[in-house]
């Protein structure tokens, strides 16, 4: 079974694009005496290499991200109060009336925006933009307000984690997830020497996975990573995309990435040879840090295995335990048959 208790810990840690320090400080104390070699890297990646009981003749890259969407403060106004904007794809209605914390002193805030009773029948049925929206944390005045905080500060949401009858209820489960299964692996008895890359700045642009995948130059790799599932009421048919309960998420393509169809193959073989239940994405959509690796150097054979998690980029996704043991499962197989000569 999966650590759990690590996964909370994972997840409530605070790390926005730009910002993971706390996350990667918290997975070396998990892996530093399990790992043969670690790199931090100028970009903020954490490489790791783990020694396996063969060296495998290819170069298994296996990676996950540490950074979470957010917000960073652009503007105090004379109020006190804070303007702000997105780091990553956050949906404006995901924002409004949320509890976050701000800076480095995790100040307590609000996002409010216009009372309702002084808006239009018309406002009342639209979501605000962000910059219509503004963070209070209770200062009277600009000047009480930079006593605390200054521009460029991180903003992240404030959540609870639960973890009841299976179903995980967190901030920040993309990717903190995909962290967890790396973790497990590293320490973990490995069959073969594999790589693995904690980076950052994925929610932005796949930023870290571009230079990580430049610096290992591995011949193959695996994404592990949480993707949208959206079986929710009033989306049906191939609008679901992928659905929670319903296993691992084994992409074919997205809009960044052709998977590699060996690969794929491969991945859906595993589960089945496992008992453990599989899926597939039934929209092109979205993107992850395979985009960025997949085309490093002279090309890397790529695959993506994914928790399907309701709610992604917002204050609190949902997922279930029973699909994260069947990503993990569906991973550590496949990539022992990848490297298997």
């Amino acid at each position: 079974m999966l650590d759990y208790g690590l996964l909370q810990r994972l997840c409530c840690a605070d790390g926005i694009s730009g910002d993971e320090n706390e996350v990667r400080e918290l997975i070396l104390q998990e892996i530093r005496d399990y790992a043969d070699e670690i790199q931090v890297t100028p970009a903020g990646n954490l490489l790791v290499f783990k020694k396996g009981r063969q060296r495998p003749e290819k170069k298994l890259l296996i990676s996950a991200h540490m950074d979470e969407v957010g917000f960073i403060v652009t503007y105090i106004n004379s109020d006190g109060t804070l303007k702000f904007d997105s780091v990553g794809g956050v949906n404006n209605s995901a924002a409004f009336a949320k509890q976050v914390k701000v800076g480095r002193n995790k100040l307590p805030g609000v996002v409010n925006a216009k009372p309702i009773h002084l808006l239009k029948d018309d406002q009342r049925r639209k979501n605000p933009p962000i910059d219509e929206l503004c963070i209070d944390i209770g200062a009277a005045s600009r000047e009480e307000a930079e006593k605390a905080v200054s521009l460029g500060d991180s903003i992240v949401f404030d959540s609870l984690y639960e973890n009841r009858c299976g179903r995980v209820i967190s901030k920040a489960i993309d990717d903190r997830f995909g962290c967890l299964v790396l973790i497990e692996m590293i320490r973990s008895d490995l069959a073969y020497d594999m790589y693995f890359s904690f980076v950052v700045q994925e929610e932005i642009g796949l930023r870290g996975a571009r230079t990580a995948a430049f610096t290992v130059d591995p011949d193959c790799a695996i994404v592990v990573e949480s993707t949208t599932a959206s079986d929710v009421p009033f989306a049906e048919d191939e609008k679901r995309v992928c659905t929670v309960g319903g296993g691992a998420v084994i992409s074919f393509m997205d809009r960044s990435t052709i998977y590699d169809k060996e690969y794929y193959r491969l991945g859906m073989e595993c589960a089945r040879e496992l008992g453990v239940k599989a899926q597939t994405k039934t929209m092109i959509a979205g993107g992850n840090d395979a985009g960025a690796i997949h085309c490093s150097r002279g090309g890397v054979r790529t695959m993506a295995v994914s928790l399907p998690c309701r709610y992604i980029h917002s204050s609190a996704s949902l997922a279930r335990t029973e699909d994260m043991e069947a990503v993990f499962a569906v991973v550590k197989a496949s990539a022992e048959r990848i490297l298997c000569p």
